[in-house]
């Protein structure tokens, strides 16, 4: 064991945790003040259902568990956490690994945050007029049998990892570091199917209000910056040179996109705004994601600009598509992800495109980037569907009317005033 990255494995665990706020937050400044308590909670109840889910069977299913067929783990094998925890002199700590650089138990921890912002960020999409408990019920089986499954493939060896069957049979290792194809592009698929399924808020499609708090929002974004140091850099798995280069690029790219995206509102809009600038921050967190450690430091800015550039565009298709993704899931990491995912196709240092490493790479990220979109379209559907027949998705038209504040909590979020639009 290694006491430096045993400690900074805990931190960094920590800092993903700070995620999920984040997204709280973020989110929370951007939809009406009649909704902004229920924004939270939707990525509270997301934390919660999925920590208990993740503890129980997820973790197995994922990592545990004995490989099945490439695409999960045996559920029994890990089932709470009984293959990574032991009990020793009346106290338990972690069954490790051998040669292990710090405790396996941190692991359970890191990839359960990692799990639970996946989970958060669909929210964004639904935001304003689901019902808080068929959320929660979806929340359960999408981590199940969505989430987990698809950590299984990528990150554990199974079907679409770098060591799987599909890297080897196009010659090349898929390259995702720290879940552009299973967190974020995931996440943004699932988003749109429920969209798909559940219909747009009341007026969509006419004026709506818009962001109600742009300082929460900021202040969410910058906390999304924070967070993401950690997710980037924990994704080295320890202290080491790779975790520092990664935190570098990160902030390269963020900072890039963020640019490129207020430059080109200025031009389409004539001003740089608070939101453009929390977007475009988003945005180039979620590009670099699956590069950060695999471009130099002028592709991880030019990654970045692009990021910017493209989702400042992308998020206002929503409108002609006729898709309500109420604060652009789709538009901003659905995009930046897959654009993520493609580009270190052609940037990524030795099989890059541009570096004489030819088509390979480029193929291996489109490939599993399609089969993660389709396994995400088609477990989420099946079970956005049934819950839609069982539960309903949909508060009635008076309660979206009234807040869903009133409607889900009971509460509301200010009291200064006697309207809440």
């Amino acid at each position: 064991m290694d006491s430096g990255s045993t400690a900074w494995m805990l931190m960094a665990a920590t800092l993903v945790v700070v995620l999920t706020p984040a997204v709280a937050l973020f989110y929370g400044g951007m939809v009406r003040a009649k909704s902004v308590l229920n924004m939270l909670m939707l990525s509270i109840g997301a934390g919660m259902m999925t920590t208990l889910v993740w503890g129980i069977w997820g973790w197995s299913i994922a990592f545990g568990g004995k490989d099945i067929g490439g695409i999960f783990g045996d559920p029994t094998t890990g089932f709470l956490l009984k293959d990574v925890v032991t009990a020793k002199d009346g106290l338990f700590t972690s069954v490790d690994l051998k040669n292990a650089l710090y405790p396996r138990i941190i692991d359970v921890g890191f990839q359960g945050a990692l799990a639970m912002f996946a989970v958060t960020l669909i929210t964004g999409a639904l935001a304003e007029r689901v019902k808080f408990s068929t959320w929660i019920v979806f929340v359960g089986l999408w981590v199940t049998f969505d989430y987990a499954p698809l950590a299984h493939m990528v990150f554990n060896h199974g079907l679409l990892a770098a060591d799987g069957p599909i890297s080897n049979a196009l010659g090349a290792p898929l390259r995702d570091f720290a879940g552009g194809s299973v967190v974020q592009l995931n996440a943004a698929i699932a988003a749109l199917v429920i969209v798909l399924i559940i219909g747009g808020r009341k007026g969509f499609g006419e004026r709506l209000a818009g962001p109600h708090n742009l300082p929460m929002s900021l202040l969410g974004a910058s906390l999304l910056f924070l967070g993401w140091l950690g997710l980037n850099t924990g994704s080295a798995f320890g202290a080491t040179g790779t975790a520092g280069y990664a935190w570098v690029t990160t902030a390269l790219a963020a900072c890039a996109s963020l640019l490129g995206w207020m430059v080109t509102q200025k031009i389409r809009a004539g001003h740089y705004t608070a939101r453009g600038a929390a977007y475009g921050l988003m945005a180039g967190l979620v590009v670099i994601s699956p590069a950060a450690p695999s471009v130099a430091p002028l592709w991880a800015i030019v990654m970045g600009l692009i990021a910017g550039v493209v989702c400042c565009y992308t998020c206002t298709l929503k409108y002609s598509l006729k898709y309500d993704d109420t604060l652009n899931v789709v538009g901003v990491n659905g995009v930046a992800a897959l654009l993520g995912m493609l580009l270190l196709g052609f940037f990524a240092t030795g099989t890059g495109l541009f570096y004489g490493g030819g088509y390979k790479q480029l193929l291996v990220q489109l490939v599993v980037s399609l089969i993660v979109m389709v396994y995400s379209a088609v477990v989420t559907g099946i079970i956005a569907f049934a819950l839609e027949k069982v539960l309903g998705w949909r508060l009635s038209e008076a309660q979206e009317e009234a807040g869903v504040d009133i409607s889900a909590q009971g509460e509301r979020a200010y009291q200064l005033t006697n309207k809440f639009e």
